[in-house]
């Protein structure tokens, strides 16, 4: 595996195979951010260059890592037992730069994000967040460990929510979801086939598989697999037209789960937990 640091088309890492010819796109300062993914010959993952180019704006494409929250609260507020806390729609992990280095064994990447005086206006605990990434012929793996490094119980989510190219929205179907789903953008439990009917329209759905989910792209002849785990295994698709993209992203809970207590993950003080999944792509050649 090899690492290079990169400054086209904008500032960023590249992890590559030289076996396969995949590679990985990282740009640590800007939220830990897988950025690209070529597999296959392939670009998979989606990137507004230009509004990535422009720091003022948040971010469309690429990987952004949710946490502490998954989601939105009400009026950005979470109630806690050390006070209200003012806290953005995803969190602020996507938001700040994480620190990068090669693992030990040059499979892949660390990342990692801890909490600073920033994070505590908005989430008053210690934590450290330690993101690896490796790259394999065909495969994606992230693993993802949450610690406490405080003294009393942290709540959280986490989630990710990537981007991925498509030929167009018309292009694509679905395998692997449950019949019924739910709607974000009406917070109602509806059909998840007639929702997907409305990909091109914009859609913004919850689902919990019981396998694993794939993106079947029948003009590109590719198919992208999510494979999931526990607490890691609930889904969010999402599409945003005009944009030739599909969002498909691993969550640990729904929208406001600090404050339903739904899947809720809570640490105790000096202990960690383990996240952990995969994407695998195809395309009808190697099938």
């Amino acid at each position: 595996m090899s690492l290079i640091q990169r400054e086209t088309p904008y500032p960023h890492w590249e992890l590559s195979d030289p076996g396969s010819g995949d590679l990985l796109r990282v740009v640590p300062e800007r939220g830990g951010l897988i950025s690209g993914w070529r597999c296959a010959g392939h670009e998979v993952v989606y990137l507004d260059l230009e509004r990535f180019l422009d720091p003022a704006q948040s971010v469309r494409g690429g990987f952004p890592v949710l946490f502490p929250i998954t989601g939105g609260l009400p009026d950005n507020k979470l109630p806690l037992p050390q006070g209200v806390f003012k806290l953005g729609q995803h969190g602020f992990a996507r938001q700040l730069p994480w620190s990068m280095k090669e693992l030990a064994d040059g499979s892949g990447v660390q990342l990692q994000l801890c909490e600073n005086h920033e994070t505590f206006k908005a989430y008053p605990f210690w934590f450290l967040l330690t993101m690896e990434l490796r790259l394999k012929p065909g495969k994606l793996e992230i693993t993802v460990v949450v610690e406490n490094r405080g003294n009393t119980t942290m709540p959280f989510s986490f989630g990710l929510h990537p981007y991925f190219n498509v030929s167009s929205l018309e292009s694509v179907r679905f395998e692997g979801l449950p019949s019924q789903c739910l709607n974000h953008l009406s917070m109602e439990e509806t059909s998840t086939a007639e929702q997907i009917e409305l990909m091109e329209k914009g859609i913004d759905l919850l689902v919990h598989p019981t396998s694993a989910v794939r993106l079947v792209d029948e003009h590109a002849g590719t198919t992208l697999e999510l494979q999931l785990s526990n607490p890691l295994d609930l889904v969010v698709l999402w599409t945003e037209p005009p944009r030739a993209m599909v969002c498909i992203e691993p969550w640990s809970a729904p929208r406001q789960a600090l404050l339903s207590g739904d899947r809720k993950l809570e640490l105790p003080p000096g202990s960690s937990t383990t996240l952990h999944t995969r994407y695998v792509f195809t395309t009808a050649e190697s099938e």
